[in-house]
């Protein structure tokens, strides 16, 4: 299918990409279907939901163990339910970002990421009820430690 997005331009998707929100996401509850596109050049890191219905709708996302390997989402179990499994870890998660001029000032949502069952393409954004986990993290937070890594 072709699909108009705000940062690609006109691309085509193939239909079973297609991620499935039966709640939407915070704010966008109308909006049901997005599709995971990535940034070139961040390999995987830096990706966008983008909407399958509203072209100029799309949301800057990244990998949070990308940020923090330490990352630990833990689900209820009624959304476990919802998304179709039985661990938190059988899912891909991914985190919402503002950005903002200079990158440094950008922030990252950690306490409400996307869950994703990769195998049903259903996806849910949840507040996590568990962990240090701010809706408002500073990408600097994240960026070169003293030994030299991000």
């Amino acid at each position: 299918m072709r699909l108009d997005t705000k940062y690609f331009g006109q691309i085509d998707c193939l239909e079973e990409d297609k991620l499935r929100f039966s709640e939407g996401l915070f704010g966008f509850e109308e909006e049901k279907e997005f599709f995971l596109l990535p940034f070139e050049g961040s390999e995987g890191s830096l990706l966008c939901f983008q909407s399958a219905a509203t072209p100029g709708l799309a949301f800057v996302a990244v990998n949070p163990f990308s940020l923090k390997p330490d990352y630990a989402p833990i689900l209820t179990e009624r959304e476990l339910k919802a998304m179709g499994v039985e661990r938190s870890e059988e899912l891909c998660f991914y985190t919402l970002c503002v950005v903002r001029s200079p990158v440094g000032d950008s922030t990252v949502n950690l306490r409400c990421p996307v869950a994703i069952n990769d195998q049903t393409r259903q996806a849910m954004q949840v507040i996590l009820e568990e962990g240090e986990y701010h809706m408002h993290h500073l990408l600097s937070e994240f960026g070169r430690k003293e030994e030299g890594k991000c």
